[in-house]
């Protein structure tokens, strides 16, 4: 698959079809999205909220969660901030999400039963990870999105001048809810 997407790049290039898609790195909507990877998210999302190539951040993960209060997710929402003029972050949750009611014990099993020896799981528990906690899921979605942006709104690095809301949207029609 990946050798048919390389292919499939040279001719995107070489007939220049990614000059529609020339935008600057400064979103013109001034607005980050933090939202689930789900395949069913890709164009539904931003076409259900009217938003085109260059116009928001969108930053993804599976659920649209921070499971760092230092980690990727939040640096990446603090540069767009900062370093790219946003100044209004939507957290977007979606019903039938494949991280609610994850089982961290199940995804361990899954590990050891593609190649990774106990051995590596325990060192890394050693090392201070809670793995039940960092491979665990949630127990509903709009439970999620409450806490990932009372998380974004009461993180010390956050400016108080942003505006922070969450919403859930309907996976299948895109209809968005307002949750917090």
């Amino acid at each position: 698959m990946i050798q048919q997407i390389i292919e499939y790049n040279r001719e995107f290039v070489k007939k220049e079809s990614y000059k529609p898609y020339i935008t600057s790195k400064y979103p013109d909507k001034k607005l980050a999205i933090l939202t689930c990877m789900d395949t069913r998210l890709t164009e539904l999302l931003p076409a259900a909220l009217g938003i085109r190539n260059g116009d928001a951040k969108i930053i993804k993960n599976a659920g649209g969660v921070i499971t760092h209060p230092y980690g990727s997710v939040v640096r990446s929402l603090l540069v767009a901030l900062l370093k790219l003029g946003v100044q209004e972050i939507m957290v977007i949750g979606h019903t039938d999400c494949g991280v609610q009611g994850m089982d961290a014990e199940e995804m361990l099993e899954k590990l050891t039963h593609r190649g990774i020896p106990k051995e590596h799981i325990d060192i890394v528990r050693r090392s201070g990870i809670d793995l039940n906690q960092w491979l665990g899921g949630f127990s509903s979605s709009e439970e999620s999105v409450r806490e990932t942006t009372a998380a974004l709104k009461n993180h010390p690095l956050m400016p108080k001048d942003v505006t922070i809301q969450g919403f859930i949207m309907d996976s299948v029609t895109g209809a968005l809810t307002s949750i917090c």
